[in-house]
């Protein structure tokens, strides 16, 4: 499983760590990845996606999963939140 967000695409960076002496070694910056089941209004069924905590936010703050879905960009989904994505469009479309 790879630690990248399924919303926003996030996922490790690179950095140094710095001691009192400056001396440097390389590290990594882990993104802070939840298990979360959302629920979709258009389709009437959760989701289980793996995301970050600020993605989280950024979903309660656009008003739900579906909200944020029709302004994220593609590139930046998974395969499966693209999917969900498609099927909430397709959903709207129809209502």
């Amino acid at each position: 499983m790879s630690r990248v967000c399924e919303l926003t695409g996030k996922g490790p960076m690179t950095g140094n760590n710095v001691s009192h002496a400056k001396n440097r070694t390389r590290r990594r910056f882990l993104p802070n990845l939840n298990d979360v089941t959302l629920q979709s209004e258009a389709l009437g069924r959760a989701f289980k996606l793996r995301i970050s905590a600020a993605a989280l936010r950024s979903v309660d703050h656009r008003g739900g999963l579906d909200a944020f879905l029709a302004k994220a960009k593609n590139d930046e989904l998974s395969a499966n939140a693209l999917k969900i994505k498609k099927e909430v469009a397709k959903a709207q479309a129809a209502a």
